[in-house]
């Protein structure tokens, strides 16, 4: 193998994770309701994917069709973790929302203990610890900036629990549905849930500037499609225990850029409580990585070894 084929995963990799990063961005830049955004997101991907999987596969998907209703429980469950994780957005800085929402592994490693009574090594308690340690410092950044809860927080520890529940749906579905199905699935599933829920709440659809929809679509395209092929590519070839806890940059890369894109600069509170998280994200990583189970980033990402009974 060639060193360009050898740095080619790599790169995937670092590219996949500055996409998602973006995510965060894209909401915030659109001026549009965060739940607008995600449904505009997840239309964009629908409609690039599904055409791709009907062509790939000449209008007759392999797989039973009870198999079919993982991916769009996970497109549900996505729906649910984007709407509160973007609408959290209006409400607490970039930095706070994406860290918040990327404690999920932590509870679906809670979940294994707690009912598929996955044994728990000492470093992943100490990464526990280490979680709660740093969140409160980030609650306590806000506690000391506004005088109540910061209503985006809730919503960002709300958006974490969908996620975790997302991370088993698809760990599940995965093991019977290919990597563009499930994606294109989930995408579908998850606007569809987002509409009704735009619908309902009388969201704004339309009457946007050009520059919101350049902005709905590059969201679609760049973090929900480059984004997770990126991380699906990397994952064919490098080993899920080197790139889960290597998804830890990208709250870290969100954070950063949104110094100067969104003028959020970090308090000291907050660099504080990212380190102590991120430090104990990825002691649970490492371990779930090494024992059972290996958490996904998002959608449609290939598992290495899925170990909790058949993945937001």
């Amino acid at each position: 193998m060639s060193s360009n084929q050898k740095a080619a995963p790599y790169l995937a990799l670092g590219l996949g994770i500055l996409c998602l990063s973006l995510s965060a961005i894209f909401v915030r830049t659109s001026n549009a309701p965060g739940i607008v955004a995600s449904f505009y997101r997840m239309l964009t991907a629908t409609l690039i994917l599904l055409p791709m999987i009907a062509i790939r596969s000449k209008g007759n998907i392999r797989v039973e069709k009870r198999w079919l209703l993982g991916p769009l429980a996970a497109g549900f469950i996505t729906a649910l973790d984007h709407g509160a994780w973007s609408t959290a957005i209006s409400y607490t800085s970039i930095a706070n929302a994406n860290l918040i929402n990327f404690i999920a592994p932590v509870w679906v490693a809670l979940i294994a203990w707690l009912f598929w009574k996955q044994k728990m090594t000492g470093k992943f308690w100490l990464g526990l610890v280490l979680v709660i340690a740093g969140m409160s410092f980030v609650f306590g950044s806000n506690l000391i900036l506004h005088p109540s809860f910061s209503k985006g927080d809730a919503l960002a520890l709300l958006s974490s629990f969908f996620f975790a529940g997302y991370y088993l749906i698809t760990q599940r579905s995965r093991s019977r549905v290919d990597a563009l199905t499930s994606t294109g699935l989930i995408a579908a599933g998850s606007a569809a849930t987002l509409l009704v829920i735009c619908l309902i709440s009388q969201a704004p659809l339309s009457g946007y500037p050009l520059s919101t929809w350049m902005v709905f679509i590059a969201a679609g395209i760049i973090s929900q499609i480059c984004g997770y092929f990126c991380m699906t590519y990397a994952l064919g070839h490098i080993p899920a225990s080197i790139v889960s806890p290597t998804m830890i940059a990208s709250p870290v890369i969100s954070a950063l850029l949104a110094i100067p894109i969104a003028g959020e600069p970090l308090s000291a509170f907050q660099v504080t409580g990212g380190i102590l998280v991120f430090v104990g994200i990825y002691l649970v990583n490492r371990t779930q990585s090494a024992g059972t189970v290996t958490l996904q980033a998002e959608a449609g990402i290939e598992l290495e070894q899925p170990a909790l009974p058949p993945e937001v």
